[in-house]
């Protein structure tokens, strides 16, 4: 027997967009964040705009989730049924890299707060700087704890993700299995 609704936490197509929303809005601030600071951690020129543009890639199809299921359109669903494996497979790898890079920089960080927030050497030499000094609050917090934080944080976004896909592959599966879904034209869209 087909199991409707498990592993929903809420109704499936009202929950499903909530949950993108939450993935698009939590994507879109840690992308500003290393878009803005992202110097301040990670050293290498375009790593940290990689990193950013992969969590607004995460947020661009958090917004088309919303949309398809928005609209109920099972081509849009589809498309995110697609698109979720290749950006969570990519997320995972970044979230790889982003931990053995913090790893491998803690002296620098750690060199940063204690120079009163100001960029590394090297990478004030090479022209990064965006902003005047590193964030305070990592300071406050310690180099060791923010890695810690990133860690957790890093998890937790792909396991959002991966209800994210399970979600859409739930709608998706909903709409192909219900044959008998009233159009347009028979008094109303689906019923799903």
């Amino acid at each position: 027997m087909w199991c409707d609704n498990c592993l929903l936490v809420f109704p499936l197509r009202g929950g499903a967009m909530a949950w993108a929303l939450f993935v698009a809005a939590y994507s879109l601030a840690g992308s500003l964040f290393l878009l803005i600071d992202g110097q301040y951690l990670f050293f290498t020129y375009p790593e940290w705009f990689i990193y950013g543009g992969i969590g607004m890639a995460v947020c661009a199809v958090s917004l088309i989730n919303v949309l398809a299921l928005s609209n109920r359109s099972y081509v849009w669903s589809r498309v995110c049924k697609f698109l979720w494996p290749f950006i969570i497979v990519i997320s995972a790898i970044r979230a790889i890299l982003m931990i053995v890079q913090l790893q491998r920089t803690q002296d620098k960080i750690q060199w940063e707060c204690n120079n009163g927030g100001a960029l590394w050497s090297e990478s004030a030499e090479a022209g990064y700087a965006t902003t005047a000094t590193f964030p305070s609050p990592f300071c406050t917090a310690g180099s060791s704890t923010l890695l810690v934080v990133f860690i957790i944080s890093l998890l937790i976004d792909l396991v959002c993700q991966i209800y994210m896909y399970f979600l859409a592959w739930r709608f998706s599966k909903r709409l192909e299995h219900y044959s008998s879904m009233k159009g347009p034209f028979n008094n109303g869209y689906y019923n799903a």
